[in-house]
């Protein structure tokens, strides 16, 4: 496991394995459960280099309030950095990751959760415009970070 803060680094490691098949997924991974785990394997499962984009403490702050994250960014990279499942871990700032997608060398499968619509996909038409395609993940376990956030107070 590799984590970047760099993309142009991560891009030279691309571009040293043109035969492979690059799956990007991405979030806040603020407090890892199962329904992460069960995201991480099926993500293994559909390619061959896993790369996880995650946002930073800044963009968590501004989408989900002066309360999160629970763990500040390099903590949680630590942590994504246990799980076997992932070759490649990059921040980025951003409220979405369109930014972060388009600058990677190539991404040719995307994840996200099935509690999202293909339509509501950020990132989808640039991977689907360059070939790659869109999986929705649908998730065995129940798990929220936001509801065991609840369930602890």
């Amino acid at each position: 496991m590799k984590s970047f803060f760099n993309i142009n680094a991560l891009n030279k490691e691309l571009e040293k394995q043109p035969e492979k098949k690059v799956v990007f997924t991405n979030g806040v991974f603020d407090i890892i459960h199962p329904g992460h785990i069960e995201l991480f394997e099926f993500a293994r499962s559909s390619g061959d280099i896993v790369i996880v984009g995650i946002n930073t403490d800044e963009s968590i702050k501004r989408l989900k309030g002066d309360t999160r994250p629970v763990f500040p960014l390099e903590e949680r990279m630590e942590i994504l950095g246990a799980i076997e499942f992932l070759d490649y871990i990059i921040p980025f700032s951003e409220d979405t990751p369109l930014e972060l997608i388009n600058s990677l060398a190539r991404v040719d499968i995307l994840i996200k959760g099935g509690d999202y619509q293909p339509g509501q996909v950020v990132g989808r038409k640039e991977v689907e415009s360059t070939g790659g395609k869109l999986l929705l993940f649908q998730f065995q376990s129940n798990y929220s970070t936001s509801k065991i956030i609840e369930k602890i107070k």
